[in-house]
């Protein structure tokens, strides 16, 4: 009896599919926990959090979205997202979920998912080694729909010890450092109210400050309290490090033109304390010649 080739090849396809070897959880730890460390030594975001949202949200690897379009954190691709993409059916039918050409892709672009959006700014408020508040932040800010998401988090944690990967360090120093601030002799910077800045120049965007620097883009965003999409003015200063809750002077006499973010940036105050101190309402503009403290909080007759 004569065997049709292509049928044949079709019969062996298939059974390799059902019996070929699964990806265990040890496996997966063992592939992609340097990855997680370098982004969390890189981004903030919890070696162990990274690792157990990408166990979970891939099936440790085994899924459909991780197998074919190397997407291990089930992140969909929203406006913004111009890159590849692929289709499933999640909470709606033929969702669009985003593809990239590795897995190394997939923890890079999680890492800038939670860093580049302001519903997930407060976790990087909390310690790396924070897994629990980082797990239930996650489910607070809305990344999953279930409502035992943290939960599932956690447990992946607790059975695995991935939090021992939250205490792991960089192989190579950063050419950032955040310890001290050491600059490149040749990169010009500057010092106000004791934080390091730069000034704009003209036809400079904040990518292009974050890559000569050699930081973060997310935590200059975080830093100037600024949109990743905000548009440079030739001359204004942008931060190093976080501004602070007070200023060096005592005070500032508002002239036409300043705005309550321009006169935060000037001082290299945090803008919510700015009108604390002023006992003004947050998105309220102060008038011409209103004397505005910038150390202690004004006082009601």
């Amino acid at each position: 009896m004569k065997i049709n080739p292509f049928i044949f090849l079709l019969v062996i396809f298939f059974c390799h599919s059902i019996y070929a070897k699964k990806i265990t959880p040890s496996e997966y730890i063992e592939t992609y926990k340097a990855d997680a460390v370098k982004e969390m030594n890189r981004s903030g975001v919890p070696a162990s959090i990274t690792l157990a949202q990408g166990m979970l949200e891939s099936g440790y690897g085994n899924s459909e979205l991780a197998k074919n379009a190397n997407n291990h954190f089930g992140i969909k691709c929203h406006v913004k997202w111009d890159g590849l993409k692929t289709y499933h059916d999640d909470d709606e039918k033929q969702e669009c979920f985003r593809k990239y050409d590795s897995p190394i892709e997939s923890y890079r672009d999680h890492s800038l998912f939670l860093a580049e959006r302001k519903r997930y700014s407060f976790l990087f408020e909390l310690r790396k080694t924070d897994y629990k508040g980082w797990a239930k932040g996650l489910q607070q800010a809305g990344y999953a729909t279930s409502k035992t998401y943290s939960k599932k988090l956690i447990e992946l944690v607790k059975n695995y010890s991935l939090d021992q990967y939250d205490t792991k360090k960089p192989k190579k120093k950063s050419k950032f450092k955040k310890d001290n601030f050491n600059l490149k002799p040749s990169l010009n910077t500057f010092e106000q109210n004791f934080i390091k800045y730069v000034v704009v120049q003209d036809g400079q965007s904040l990518n292009d400050i974050a890559e000569k620097y050699d930081v973060w883009l997310w935590e200059i965003l975080k830093y100037n309290e600024c949109n990743s999409d905000r548009i440079l003015s030739s001359g204004e200063k942008i931060y190093l490090q976080p501004k602070r809750k007070k200023g060096a002077q005592n005070y500032h006499v508002v002239i036409e033109g300043d705005s309550m973010y321009t006169i935060s940036q000037l001082y290299g105050i945090k803008l919510k304390n700015l009108y604390k101190l002023n006992r003004m309402s947050l998105g309220s503009e102060p008038y011409i010649g209103q004397k505005l403290n910038l150390r202690k909080k004004i006082k009601f007759n």
